[in-house]
Formats: structure tokens, sequence, C-alpha cells
């Protein structure tokens, strides 16, 4: 079986930020500063919601370019940020 959307969106922002991706253990991509959860299914956005709701680091949820506009309704009021899949910020955290 070849490498999931999932697992690459993950390793591609893992790489940009430097760090390692964590594919069985917490959040996604730990950074120093910012706790990063992979969704790639818009059913399931709000378990990744869940998974960073308790980080005290800036939280976001990183999505496909095609799920950033859901993603962005589904935090709205959270305070958890917005990445496309590239990890570029499309609603930052607060």
């Amino acid at each position: 079986m070849g490498v999931t959307k999932h697992d690459r969106i993950a390793k591609e922002i893992a790489d940009k930020k430097g760090v390692e991706y964590h594919p069985h253990k917490g959040v996604d991509v730990p950074t120093p500063t910012q706790a990063i959860e992979v969704e790639v299914d818009a059913a399931k956005l709000g378990e990744g919601i869940n998974q960073v709701k308790r980080s005290t680091k800036a939280r976001y949820i990183a999505v496909p370019n095609d799920l950033v506009k859901q993603a962005k309704e589904a935090t709205e009021g959270t305070g958890i940020g917005v990445m496309n899949e590239h990890g570029t910020i499309k609603k930052p955290a607060r």
C-alpha cells in the first residue's frame, strides 16, 4: 500500500517545520510553538478539533485545499487555526 493522503500532508508539513511526524501518538505534527492535526475527511473535522483542543500551543487543523472553507467554518469561534495541505496558514490561531 502506498502513502496515504493524510501521511503525505503530515510529512510535508513536518519537513517544512523541521520536526517529525508522529503518526500513532497524540497530535500529528507537534512543533515547539504549534500543535498541528491533519484531517483529510470533512466528516472527521470534529475529531481533529478535539485532538488539538487541549493543547496550550497555537492549535491548527491542516486539511487538503478543497476542505479549507469547511475547516474554517468548523473552527469558527474555537481559536483553532486552519492550514492548507502545504502548511500555509489560511486562518490564524488565536
